[in-house]
């Protein structure tokens, strides 16, 4: 028997106050009558269709000492998701029905997101073979998303046949965007600053040559193709151009890349070391931009969590990776304002429709199901890295007082978090 809720004076994505009432998995009645229900007094708090994020990793199997699919999930609870989409690059990877299915499998047992596990595009992301794409598809998980994120595909050939080959089903293959010819060795971003620090530069171009690429064969296949984590103002000219041309393609932004810039290397942290780098001010200002606009489609957290030895050592050796899960909705705000169905449709509705998460990215009205989050806007705290949810450490926000706070997310009715606390 599921509980009962009545969320009381709560605005819907910035509408006037009202009561939710929560039965059965789904939002039965609007100012209803609600005797016998817990009573979650929402006054001053905006209603958000559950958050949903394409780009999260969560690490098991394999490296469970850096996140867990159970401590992830957590942090996304605490974050405002109710699903996630769990990147391949696992150990064993995620390039079989057998390793995406154990994924899925813990994402349920975990109850507190959805968790949609996303397939390897080649087998052990070596770039050499496609992996079983049909299989994985088929598979209790479903899988709809293929990436070898952290890798691109960078086989012409090969990824023009993946697009071909998840067309059948109208699947999505998520590209890494980065010529690795061009990045060997690469540091940070290619600029001003690395040549300042002596640090081998990422350069802008690696990033779009493969977008442009990638464009022309999902126009050529007909497929859907989805550009990660983009970072620079010239892949938004790519996209730009590739949109009007008809082709089918979606692009992320991370909300790192959203906020920081490559002068934070100048403190040789390692803590500011992803990939792609964080770029200049000019590249921030251009994402920023394309994101309101609606050319980039959706956030992404990109969360990438790594246990303390790969990340608190000299910058040439660290791991590149920021989590992100906790944080993104804060930074959204900070970057976008509160333009509430703006947000809702760049990290929730829009991210739903391209994994084909179709209970979620709805909004809470009666008959939906009770899948959302709470959030006061007035709110303001200080990031504590020590007191994540996730098992990592790793964010460059920390010390920061970011506005908005998540202080509740309800699972098709049961709450995953209360009062700003996980439930489990």
């Amino acid at each position: 028997m599921s509980s009962t809720f009545l969320v009381k004076g709560v605005s819907v994505l910035g509408a006037e106050p009202t009561d939710l009432l929560i039965r059965d998995g789904v939002v039965a009645e609007v100012g209803g009558d609600a005797r016998g229900a817990q009573v979650v007094d929402a006054a001053g708090l905006v209603a958000l269709p559950g958050l949903v994020d394409l780009h999260t990793h969560l690490r098991e199997p394999g490296r469970e000492d850096a996140e867990t699919v159970e401590s992830g999930s957590r942090a996304a609870a605490l974050g405002g998701y109710t699903a996630v989409c769990a990147m391949a690059n696992t150990s064993p990877v995620a390039d079989t029905a057998g390793v995406v299915e154990q994924v899925w499998r813990l994402g349920r047992e975990a109850g507190l997101v959805d968790v949609q596990p996303i397939g390897a595009v080649t087998v052990g992301l070596a770039g050499q073979h496609l992996a079983e794409l049909g299989a994985m598809a088929t598979s209790a998980a479903k899988v709809r998303i293929f990436s070898d994120d952290g890798h691109c595909v960078s086989d012409a050939r090969l990824m023009r046949r993946a697009l071909e080959y998840v067309k059948a089903f109208d699947g999505v293959i998520a590209q890494h965007a980065e010529e690795p010819r061009l990045t060997e060795g690469a540091q940070m971003h290619e600029g001003e600053v690395s040549a300042r620090l002596g640090l081998t530069g990422w350069p802008a171009v690696a990033e779009e040559a493969i977008i442009a690429r990638d464009a022309l064969l999902a126009g050529h296949v007909g497929a859907r193709l989805h550009v990660c984590h983009v970072s620079t103002a010239g892949s938004v000219d790519v996209i730009r151009q590739a949109k009007a041309a008809g082709v089918r393609v979606t692009a992320e932004v991370t909300p790192h890349h959203l906020l920081l810039t490559d002068e934070r290397a100048t403190s040789y942290d390692p803590v500011f070391k992803v990939n792609p780098p964080l770029r200049t001010k000019t590249d921030v200002a251009a994402l920023r931009s394309a994101l309101a606009e609606g050319l980039i489609d959706i956030v992404a957290t990109d969360h990438a969590p790594h246990a303390v030895e790969d990340k608190e050592c000299e910058w040439a050796y660290a791991r590149p990776g920021m989590i992100g899960l906790e944080t993104a909705l804060s930074i959204v705000l900070d970057v976008l304002g509160p333009d509430w169905e703006l947000i809702a449709e760049r990290m929730s509705r829009t991210p739903a429709r391209i994994a084909g998460l179709t209970e979620h990215g709805r909004t809470p009205a009666p008959g939906e199901p009770a899948t959302f989050t709470l959030f006061d806007p007035a709110a303001r705290w200080e990031v504590d890295p020590t007191g994540s949810a996730s098992r990592s450490r790793n964010t460059p926000y920390a010390g920061m007082t970011l506005p908005g706070r998540i202080v509740a997310t309800f699972l098709r009715g049961e709450p995953t978090v209360l009062d700003g606390k996980a439930v489990k």
